[in-house]
C-alpha cells in the first residue's frame, strides 16, 4: 500500500521539540480551507494545539496569505485525556504535518519537550555529521 505525501510538513518542530507519541486527529474545515490545503497553500510552522473545555484546537496555521481561524481538532475524550496527563507533567502538543486522505485532510500531532540551545546545537552537529559519511 502506498503512503500519502505529507500536503505540509512542520519541519521546525522536529528541530525545536523532542517530539515523542504521535497522534493522527481529524479538522473541522470549511469547503474553501480544504481547496487551499489541497493546493499546498497551508502553514503550520509555529502553530500549537491547547485544549478548551476538553477540546483539542489548533492555534496559528496560516491558510493562503491571511491567518486563518481556530480549527477544532477532532479526538476521542480517551485520547485527549492522555494529551492533558502529558501536557500537565510539562510536554506540548505540536502538529507535526497534514495529511491527505481521499475526502479528509487529517493532522498529526506529537507530544513534545522543547529543546534548549545545547539540544539544538547537538542537533545540527549530528546532521551535519551524517551529511558528511554519506
Amino acid at each position: 500500500m502506498k503512503s500519502n505525501p505529507a500536503v505540509v510538513m512542520n519541519r521546525k518542530a522536529h528541530y525545536d521539540y523532542v517530539l515523542g507519541e504521535q497522534l493522527e486527529v481529524g479538522m473541522v474545515l470549511s469547503g474553501p480551507e480544504v481547496r487551499v490545503m489541497r493546493d499546498h497553500h497551508a502553514q503550520i510552522k509555529g502553530a500549537y494545539v491547547v485544549v478548551r473545555r476538553d477540546e483539542l484546537w489548533l492555534i496559528g496555521m496560516t491558510l493562503g496569505a491571511e491567518m486563518a481561524r481556530d480549527v477544532k481538532l477532532l479526538a476521542t475524550k480517551r485520547q485527549i485525556a492522555g494529551l492533558l496527563r502529558q501536557k500537565v507533567q510539562g510536554f506540548t502538543i505540536v502538529p507535526v504535518k497534514l495529511l491527505p486522505l481521499k475526502r479528509h485532510i487529517k493532522l498529526v500531532i506529537a507530544v513534545g519537550r522543547g529543546k534548549k540551545a545545547y539540544d539544538k546545537r547537538q542537533t545540527i552537529k549530528e546532521r551535519d555529521l551524517s551529511r558528511e559519511q554519506n
